[in-house]
């Protein structure tokens, strides 16, 4: 085994990126389910998504988001703007209007929410698929 070898096999390296989490490793819940809590729910995910398209008003919001009610896109913006990856910004419009735009953190979610958007398209069919055979099989 040649000294760079050794090297790696006995001390650990530091990186100020964060390591992929293994897969036989111990997860840190402590640390990632807040985390989660916060940005991995469904509105909050598809917010994202739709801000990372452009800033946009509270109804366009709305509109966008079939089925949202008024109560759960106030809380989720709420949330989101505490949580850092959303900016409420008053409008000197008549009448006053409050436009929504993403942040440099929350534009860090778009490239994994998009993955997952694309996951849950690609595999929407196969999972109807397979709750429609487990009831089948269940019922």
């Amino acid at each position: 085994m040649s000294a760079p070898d050794e090297d790696l096999s006995t001390k650990p390296k530091s990186s100020s990126r964060p390591r992929a989490v293994s897969t036989e490793g111990i997860l840190d819940v402590e640390k990632a389910r807040p985390v989660l809590e916060q940005i991995a729910n469904k509105w909050s995910v598809l917010i994202l998504t739709v801000l990372c398209t452009r800033p946009s008003r509270f109804n366009e919001i709305m509109r966008r988001l079939d089925g949202i009610t008024h109560k759960a896109l106030s809380e989720a913006l709420k949330r989101l703007e505490r949580n850092g990856l959303i900016r409420r910004e008053v409008l000197t419009t008549t009448p006053v209007g409050v436009e929504y735009t993403i942040t440099t953190l929350g534009r860090s979610l778009q490239q994994p929410f998009e993955a997952l958007y694309g996951w849950s398209i690609a595999y929407g069919p196969e999972l109807e698929r397979a709750q429609e055979e487990y009831d089948r099989v269940r019922d």
